[in-house]
């Protein structure tokens, strides 16, 4: 949950945002620029965080009047080696802060830190990682609230989806790229599983009402709606010129999360009345339109 330390409003001096190379902390940096937020965006080029002197170069960039948006992580974290090396760029991070502390931090974690449930989850649900990138995400929220003593907000954003995600991992962004080249969508199983998906935007829209209240405490980008990947493809192989077919195949292994993986929004609207996620299917519509008007350029 969410307690905002400001009634209104307000603007901070300067937005830090650590990880502005990457597609979260991208779409957080334009958020703020739109919003004309004085924003200092630092990707691996000025910053890299595995580099022995990091936390050192950090703090000379830091003013104690800063906002800092941590997002940089090497991602999905798959195993031990990627594990090490997140939890050695978030010790950068917080031995920068335990000697030059800011006004204010956000950390943009996962919902992979909670376990699995049938029912859907909340930010009061048990955290229970299943996976390395819980493990890490969960670690790195861990130290945070140990070395940083000074308002922080974790946001832990589900899935995520968006124009520009440089990723081709499972899901509606590969379907969105395969569906306008005519190519075959092939499916784990019979794509059955269903999960909760956010727009990139919607997760930068949040994390600027939070900055401008000064909000603390923890709360879940998510849209409190489910879908199958077999929609998802389905939605996709529909929207473009091409003729591509869905392809369901024998599943190799279990379904992750059983299948399963719904959560409840209510803390969102409590937060911030007004704000709401898009559901899938408007989010996807508008992101396919986008994409379809860009490769037609």
């Amino acid at each position: 949950m969410l307690k905002h330390l400001q009634a209104t409003d307000q603007k901070p001096k300067r937005v830090v945002v650590l990880g502005s190379g990457g597609f979260i902390g991208g779409a957080i940096l334009n958020s703020l620029r739109v919003q004309n937020t004085e924003a200092l965006g630092l990707s691996r080029n000025e910053v890299d965080l595995l580099n022995p002197e990091a936390a050192t170069i950090l703090m000379g960039m830091l003013n104690p009047d800063d906002v800092l948006v941590f997002v940089s992580a090497r991602a999905p974290c798959k195993d031990l080696d990627m594990l090490i090396e997140n939890t050695k760029m978030a010790k950068a991070v917080c031995d920068a802060l335990k000697s030059k502390p800011v006004s204010h931090v956000v950390y943009i974690s996962s919902d992979a830190v909670y376990g699995d449930s049938d029912k859907p989850m909340t930010e009061d649900s048990p955290v229970a990682p299943s996976s390395s990138h819980g493990v890490m995400h969960l670690a790195r929220e861990i130290g945070l609230h140990q070395d940083y003593s000074g308002p922080l907000a974790i946001v832990r954003p589900t899935l995520v989806y968006g124009l520009n995600d440089p990723h081709n991992g499972y899901g509606p962004n590969r379907f969105r790229r395969l569906a306008a080249e005519g190519k075959e969508i092939v499916l784990f199983g019979e794509g059955e599983e269903r999960r909760d998906h956010v727009d990139v935007e919607d997760i930068a829209k949040l994390v600027s009402m939070i900055i401008m209240r000064k909000s603390v405490g923890t709360i879940n980008a998510v849209s409190g709606d489910i879908v199958s990947f077999r929609e998802l493809a389905d939605l996709a192989s529909s929207f473009f010129d091409s003729v591509t077919t869905v392809r369901g195949t024998v599943r190799a292994g279990p379904m992750p999360h059983n299948g399963y993986r719904a959560f409840n929004n209510s803390a969102v609207s409590e937060a911030f009345p007004g704000f709401k996620f898009k559901s899938w299917k408007e989010g996807l519509t508008r992101v396919n339109q986008l994409y379809k008007a860009q490769i037609s350029k």
